[in-house]
């Protein structure tokens, strides 16, 4: 088991435990008790994921692009008023649960490769949610949540999504955000920091990340659309407003990423004979979608198949394609992967990956305390005192939000961290995946001894970065949570029983140069003595 699993293993049992002789102080308080339960259930499933964004934004869609599949509606029908949740499982499968607490089993109607969702008659104002199961392994990380648009023109149906994100009497329905805009508005940050209090982690903006949605749709639908969209997306990163909620922009052109991921070989063979097609005739079928469905057309290609084509990969993706296939791309696999590629949807798999399903069971740990700690605050009882202080222990031996806002900040252009060790110290952090031998930039399988040869070389690398006397205080800041990272990694690999001793241990690592300035230079020149004993 990789070091930073077992950490993560450890501090979750502590968490449980914690939980647990909360659940015997409450037992005569029912409604604290069910509470505490609620967060024990979450505790032990899967991170959930919920894409939030305003009517339109391209949720469901994102949605079946990262499942690989057609499951969510992406029309305006009635089950995009509702919150729904897929994740993994065996066979399809629908369940409905109604606000009365009643549980209903959907039957499962397939179509176009994928899923055609319906309420069985129930008014969506009676659906509390639906649960759809399905056997994709991109579930398998996590359940991701679709829900219904904010600013909606029905109160009704953007107040669901703003109860399910709610931490009031419970645990939130989600422990992660992705959050789809075109341009944010007051309304959508406000949402999105009332999500974010219920996580209760410094640098709680870590558990968002923004995608500039309907990316092909900036500049017009030009073929260079995704460069200007990364332009957007990078003015959007420096908002302050934006910086406040979101950890991280990324431009993602969601149906062109779906295509990418469903493209089949009798999509690549029409547009072939597009691509081979009279160029002029075809740009000419192409300045509207009503042009490019007309009954008669300069090419053979029926209407049914071009409408298919339309519906499947949009004007954008159709443009892009011919381009490929006439640049050279000859197979639907290769056009699929270039398709993918360029939607964006990869570097938003990896953010995702780095941010949230490698830290999930830490995520689910951090919002677990936050609730625990608002249940013995607001309700004393004897022995609550007790609890609240092994509930700060844990929360100062946790390193994640520390990671992930530094990460956050080291994208800005005037990032916190060395320039010249940037690219390790982001490793280091977990920006490759927080295994040992991806925070050491070392192939899987490295043996424990040359990780731990690796690891005591970053350790005293980033310990004199933290101790240089010349550096700034954001410099010094940055590598003390570095070295905590390391002096982490390095107990993970000694066998260290859990994250308590080893976050004790990184305590101990000095404290850098902006507290040494505090303590004046003689402590400071003192203080280079101090290094932790990390045994290897």
């Amino acid at each position: 088991m990789p070091a930073g699993d077992g950490l993560a293993t450890t501090a979750t049992d502590d968490v449980r435990a914690l939980l647990d002789r909360a659940l015997e102080l409450y037992g005569d308080d029912p409604a604290v008790v069910a509470r505490l339960r609620a967060q024990r259930e979450r505790l032990d499933g899967p991170l959930r994921l919920a894409l939030v964004g305003r009517v339109k934004s391209g949720k469901s869609t994102l949605l079946n692009a990262l499942v690989g599949a057609r499951i969510a509606p992406t029309d305006a029908g009635e089950c995009t008023r509702v919150v729904t949740l897929y994740r993994h499982g065996p066979t399809p499968r629908v369940e409905l649960h109604g606000v009365d607490g009643g549980l209903r089993t959907l039957p499962v109607r397939r179509a176009d490769g994928g899923l055609a969702l319906e309420l069985g008659g129930v008014p969506p104002d009676e659906v509390a949610h639906l649960v759809v199961e399905w056997p994709a392994t991109d579930l398998l990380p996590a359940t991701v949540v679709d829900t219904p648009g904010i600013a909606s023109l029905s109160a009704g149906t953007s107040a669901r999504t703003r109860t399910f994100l709610a931490a009031d009497e419970g645990p939130s329905g989600a422990d992660a955000v992705v959050f789809l805009t075109r341009q944010p508005q007051p309304e959508d940050v406000a949402v999105l920091s009332a999500f974010q209090a219920g996580t209760g982690a410094p640098g709680a903006h870590t558990t968002t990340i923004t995608v500039l949605s309907r990316a092909d749709e900036v500049g017009s639908g030009r073929l260079d659309a995704l460069l200007a969209a990364g332009a957007v997306a990078r003015r959007m990163s420096e908002d302050p407003d934006v910086q406040a909620v979101s950890s991280a922009v990324v431009p993602v052109a969601g149906l062109l990423a779906l295509a990418g991921r469903t493209l089949r070989h009798g999509d690549f063979v029409a547009l072939r004979t597009l691509a081979t097609a009279d160029a002029g005739q075809v740009a000419g079928m192409l300045l509207t979608a009503d042009r490019f469905c007309r009954s008669e057309a300069p090419v053979p290609l029926s209407p049914d198949v071009r409408v298919s084509l339309l519906d499947r990969l949009g004007l954008f993706g159709i443009r892009l394609s011919l381009t490929l296939i006439r640049a050279g791309i000859t197979d639907a696999s290769a056009l699929a992967d270039e398709l993918l590629r360029r939607s964006g949807l990869t570097e938003l798999q990896r953010l995702l990956h780095v941010h949230f399903t490698a830290r999930g069971d830490q995520l689910k740990a951090a919002t677990a305390l936050q609730q625990l700690g608002v249940v013995l605050r607001d309700h004393p009882v004897a022995g609550a005192d007790e609890l609240l202080a092994g509930l700060e222990q844990l929360r100062l031996a946790a390193s994640d939000s520390a990671e992930l806002e530094l990460l956050a900040r080291s994208r800005a252009p005037r990032g916190p961290l060395p320039p010249a060790l940037r690219t390790e110290g982001e490793q280091l952090l977990g920006a490759e995946g927080t295994g040992p031998a991806a925070r050491l930039g070392l192939p899987e399988g490295t043996p424990d001894a040359a990780l731990r040869t690796a690891a005591r070389a970053a350790l005293d690398r980033w310990r004199d970065v933290a101790e240089d006397p010349l550096a700034d205080r954001a410099t010094a800041d940055a590598a003390e949570v570095v070295v905590r990272s390391c002096a982490l990694l390095l107990a993970g690999l000694d066998g260290w029983p859990g994250r308590s001793a080893a976050g004790a241990a990184a305590r101990e690592v000095p404290g850098g140069a902006g507290e040494q300035r505090e303590q004046g230079d003689d402590e400071r020149a003192g203080a280079g003595d101090q290094r932790p004993a990390v045994d290897v």
